[in-house]
């Protein structure tokens, strides 16, 4: 699955299922034994991630303190998006609307919400904050890592301190990263489609 993943993260959920095969050296009658058709192996994918993704909220939510429990997952769960450039792709493409894709999501989403209602009870978030916001925080975050990514791979960090500050879980970022370098941000511009790597 990690030649799908890069394949996806360099051109998306277009590449065909024989290229994947071709590209990790497998047969393409082993692949597609399986899985059936690139929906099947998109489906794979996401419920692969978003397992993980189960198992972080429900070890976060084994802190005491809800604040930390909040923080827990934000930051793990900013960094697994932050290394992962074919999350997006896969979220984008997924079955989330039936079966046990919609299932797993689900499942997350109330862990999530679990998560984030508790802060706001314990009063270490803003009163308005809600589990929509935690993807909301995942979205940005990916959009600054998938950008970076590259040229400064840890300034997502960063960005994810500044937004805790203003969801109120913190009174200042607790880590000191530095801002992207003027050559960095430079370096990090969108290039015109014949330029890009």
């Amino acid at each position: 699955m990690t030649t799908a993943d890069r394949l996806f993260a360099q051109r998306g959920a277009t590449v065909p299922l024989n290229e994947i095969a071709r590209e990790a050296g497998l047969g393409v009658g082993t692949v597609y034994r399986r899985f059936p058709d690139l929906q099947s192996l998109v489906d794979a994918l996401f419920t692969e991630r978003f397992t993980v993704f189960l198992h972080l909220a429900t070890r976060s939510a084994e802190h005491e303190d809800p604040a930390e429990a909040l923080r827990h997952y934000l930051l793990e769960a900013a960094r697994m998006r932050a290394e992962d450039r074919a999350l997006e792709v896969i979220l984008a493409n997924a079955s989330v609307d039936a079966g046990p894709v919609a299932r797993t999501r689900d499942h997350l989403g109330r862990l999530v919400d679990g998560l984030a209602e508790r802060a706001v009870t314990a009063g270490a978030v803003r009163k308005d904050f809600a589990g929509a916001d935690v993807y909301a925080f995942l979205y940005m975050i990916g959009a600054v890592a998938d950008r970076t990514n590259d040229v400064a791979p840890d300034a997502w960090r960063r960005y994810a301190e500044f937004l805790m500050v203003g969801f109120g879980l913190e009174r200042s970022p607790r880590e000191r990263t530095s801002a992207l370098t003027d050559e960095q941000l430079l370096d990090s511009w969108p290039k015109p489609l014949g330029e890009r790597g």
